[in-house]
């Protein structure tokens, strides 16, 4: 404005300053503008949608999928791999709602796949089943398209949604490669490096170590009944366990299970409402299983085993006192050290090789030729072997319950060891002494002292002076109770404690006193080892026992445990069970008695304690048919092994069963020296144990 009334121009920059607070003011009322709208929606948010996001933030679960480990070696005593597991890859899927979206029946309310979804199942089958015809191994058995959709469960029988499946295991790299550079052609597809178990080609002690099986075909087993009830209370997600995780069946393999594991890893992984899959969230690796070290030695158990089987066809074909026994179809026998309590050697023949459960399914033939053979036959007498007349591995223990006979008439006061008896061949007892027994053949052997009757075998000597008195003194049930209390002091008729699944404690016949006929009978006949089955296991316990003089050692089948680094876990010691005292001089007694004449050991270098036993029982046609048992330990003063044999209907433990032991005796003398001195250390260049 001028002085006259007349507008002026404007001075420089009043123009330029006007404009910038103009833009000024423009972007502050949009900034506050903008604030506003955000305070709105976040007061919507929280007002009126929160409920609603609170319920999808809780609906957005997360689901644990195992990893499994690579599992522990199991190595003979010198460090020979027996079980092993390799490296393997497979090929998993986890299915998307392209191959599982359902529709629902109106009418009945059933649930089935769409069309679009079984079309779509249908073709990755059939792609699947293509790729895996033209990158597999041409010698593997071929995948069809309906193998690959009973894997994928699109009905979730086996798996919940989320769980990826298992297609194909055993990949080769042209697989893994074509897979890998199509994977985006196959949403959901993972290659996991998973696990084989193999065992030893030579069968070393099969029975023993065991065997394993998926997880998912435990379901009828306690040990792993536990294993599922404590992954139901959220347990460790290391302690979950795959539906096609091996694990321990039977023997070592299934003792040592959570040892021979380690731990799994996993994936966490977040799923829909729906129960499936969406991503993986985190991934775990899983840890290694530690290693057990066996005491068995590989070469003692591989001569023990060929040793059973070779008296088996010898006495098919040799006449002994003129009778061949072709029904000796099984033999088993336990090596066991007198000090340690180690196993050296556990077999259990005909043996099998094991590899036949590390395959994706038994064949029906296979099944058929192990099905009586696939267990323990020196721990229990179920699947073990038969004889030719159905005999089980459990027979009558025979003469070889003599010793322990003795040292309880000693022990009691029914003699002293300079006692004579009179044996006239034959006893009487019962009900105006109308029941008899005779020794063996009928022999007649005159005045016997406690040593002499335990040497010549003699039974009236067990019946007069041990059975008989037993039941003078404890009348009524009274003296099976005494005599019962004596047998499980020395793990007759008990556990051995080995730890071994399945292991029988053996059948204790003197109790039924129906089938006895009287609580006097079943002394009787318990006395001179009619009344009592015990595993090859028990008696070797048993054996050592006598070695100890009472002193009864745990057998030990694992030396120690250690990690994948070989760094030393655990450490297994001489572990005593039990303590029975008797008066030195009944030790030596029966030990002096223990001295029958062996011809098998004619040449054996050492002085040592046995004891033949040859048990009756009869056949389905109720034919009596003979036993073959064997128990010794050497050498006789400072015991290092103690053997115990048993060959069902092999006859005459003397031929049947100690031919066996006396070729066990020298595997061991050889290995580790039965005086202390491995004779392959000093002995030539060849092994005289071969010949």
């Amino acid at each position: 404005m001028s002085l006259f009334g007349k507008q002026l121009p404007p001075k420089d920059g009043i123009s330029s300053r006007n404009s910038v607070g103009l833009r000024l003011n423009i972007f502050f009322f949009g900034t506050f503008f903008i604030f506003c709208i955000i305070i709105v929606r976040l007061a919507g948010l929280q007002f009126t949608e929160g409920a609603l996001l609170s319920e999808e933030e809780t609906s957005r679960e997360t689901k644990i999928v195992p990893l499994a480990a690579m599992r522990g070696i199991i190595f003979a005593a010198e460090g020979e791999q027996i079980a092993y597991s390799t490296p393997t890859e497979s090929l998993y899927l986890t299915l998307t709602k392209d191959y599982t979206a359902r529709t629902t029946d109106k009418v009945t309310g059933e649930t089935s796949l769409t069309e679009k979804a079984k079309y779509n199942s249908d073709m990755l089958a059939a792609r699947l089943a293509a790729d895996f015809a033209k990158y597999g191994d041409p010698n593997a058995p071929k995948l069809t398209q309906q193998d690959i959709l009973d894997s994928l469960d699109l009905d979730f029988k086996k798996y919940l949604g989320y769980v990826p499946r298992r297609i194909k295991t055993g990949l080769i790299p042209e697989e893994i490669a074509y897979f890998m550079e199509h994977k985006d052609n196959y949403p959901g597809l993972t290659i996991v490096e998973e696990s084989v178990r193999h065992y030893d080609k030579d069968t070393v002690a099969v029975q023993t170590v065991g065997f394993g099986k998926p997880f998912k075909s435990t379901e009828d087993i306690a040990m792993y009944k536990n294993v599922r009830s404590e992954m139901k209370k959220d347990s460790p997600p290391g302690l979950m366990y795959k539906a096609e995780e091996y694990v321990g069946f039977d023997g070592l393999e299934m003792q040592y299970q959570r040892e021979l594991r380690g731990e799994n890893g996993y994936q966490v992984i977040s799923v829909t409402p729906q129960n499936m899959a969406e991503k993986v969230e985190q991934n775990v690796a899983p840890v290694k299983g530690n290693n057990i070290w066996m005491t068995i030695n590989k070469k003692i158990q591989m001569k023990t085993e060929q040793a059973i089987l070779d008296q088996i066809k010898w006495l098919h074909t040799n006449a002994v006192q003129g009778e061949t026994h072709p029904d000796a179809l099984t033999g088993y026998a336990v090596a066991m050290e007198v000090e340690t309590g180690n196993i050296v050697a556990m077999a259990s023949m005909p043996d099998y090789d094991s590899n036949v459960w590390t395959k994706d399914s038994l064949p029906t033939p296979v099944w058929n030729k192990i099905m009586n053979n696939h267990l323990n036959g020196t721990i229990t007498s179920n699947s073990s072997g038969r004889s030719g007349h159905d005999f089980s591995s459990l027979v009558f223990m025979g003469s070889t319950i003599k010793p322990l006979s003795v040292l309880i008439g000693l022990k009691e006061g029914f003699f002293n060891t300079s006692t004579t008896y009179s044996d006239v061949g034959i006893t009487y007892f019962g009900k105006d002494n109308k029941s008899s027994v005779r020794n063996s053949s009928g022999h007649v052997y005159g005045p016997l002292d406690p040593a002499k009757a335990i040497r010549e075998s003699s039974n009236v000597f067990m019946i007069d002076m041990v059975g008989k008195q037993l039941y003078k003194k404890y009348p009524g049930d009274k003296g099976i109770e005494v005599w019962d209390n004596y047998m499980k002091k020395f793990g007759l008729g008990v556990s051995t404690k080995s730890g071994l699944p399945g292991e029988s404690p053996g059948q204790i016949n003197y109790t039924d006193l129906k089938a006895a006929g009287s609580s006097q009978a079943a002394l009787i006949y318990a006395s001179f080892g009619q009344q009592g089955s015990y595993t090859t296991l028990q008696l070797a316990q048993y054996a050592s026992t006598l070695a100890n003089e009472g002193v009864r050692i745990k057998p030990q089948l694992v030396s120690k445990i250690t990690d994948a680094q070989g760094k030393l876990v655990k450490e297994f010691k001489r572990e005593v069970l039990n303590t029975v005292t008797f008066d030195k001089s009944y030790w030596k007694e029966i030990k002096q008695g223990m001295s029958s004449k062996v011809s098998a050991f004619d040449d054996f270098p050492y002085d040592f304690a046995r004891k033949t036993g040859t048990s009756e029982k009869t056949d389905r046609k109720n034919i009596n048919r003979d036993n073959g048992v064997f128990i010794a330990f050497a050498p006789r003063e400072n015991p290092k092994l103690a053997v115990a044999v048993v060959i069902p209907e092999g006859g005459f433990g003397s031929n049947s069963a100690a031919p066996v032991a006396r070729k066990i005796f020298d595997a061991y003398d050889w290995e580790y020296g039965l005086d202390g001195v491995p004779k392959k250390n000093v002995a030539p260049a060849s092994d005289p144990v071969q010949k």
